[in-house]
């Protein structure tokens, strides 16, 4: 007779392959809805800027952390991020000199696995969706920033590595009518 242990699972946590097999079902079907690489790369940059504009509120709530006061600060809040939503702990570094620009640089990523490019989507940045949600995310707490995919494993790359630049603070604003 065989013991079979009661394991709750948490709602709120995703089978990794389940994620993965998702997010490549939607990639799959924006290849075939635009056919165009850039544009899937622009769907998939909007859609995560979208997520990143929801999820800031999530993530301020659940940490408590006081507004960032630089892009240093602001590089280890996107690190614990990536920690508590995706599992993943990407290294910061590659500093630019004026302390505006850093990389985010992941070994592995969710994103990579079970996914092969065909030739036709050369162009494709896959896991383009990442640097959307850094962007919303940042200019929800008033950061503008500028973030791409530099180097990418699916491309043949050692790591991939998500660069982010400071582009300006931005002034809170009430909305127009409003007092």
């Amino acid at each position: 007779m065989s013991r079979q242990t009661s394991r709750i699972a948490d709602p709120k946590k995703v089978n990794s392959e389940l994620f993965n097999l998702t997010y490549g079902s939607l990639v799959s079907q924006l290849v075939k809805d635009y056919e165009n690489p850039e544009d899937v790369n622009k769907n998939l940059d909007r859609m995560g800027y979208n997520i990143g504009i929801r999820i800031i509120e999530d993530f301020l709530a659940r940490t408590n952390f006081p507004r960032c006061g630089d892009m240093r600060d602001a590089a280890d809040k996107i690190q614990q991020a990536f920690k508590m939503y995706l599992g993943l702990n990407p290294s910061i570094g590659n500093w630019s000199g004026a302390s505006d620009e850093f990389s985010l640089t992941f070994e592995t990523t969710p994103f990579a696995e079970f996914v092969e490019l065909p030739d036709s989507c050369s162009n494709l940045k896959y896991a383009n969706i990442l640097p959307g949600v850094i962007r919303g995310a940042c200019e929800m707490v008033q950061i503008e920033v500028q973030s791409w995919i530099q180097q990418d494993t699916l491309k043949g790359d050692n790591v991939t590595e998500i660069r982010v630049r400071f582009i300006k603070k931005l002034e809170d604003a009430m909305p127009a009518g409003e007092d």
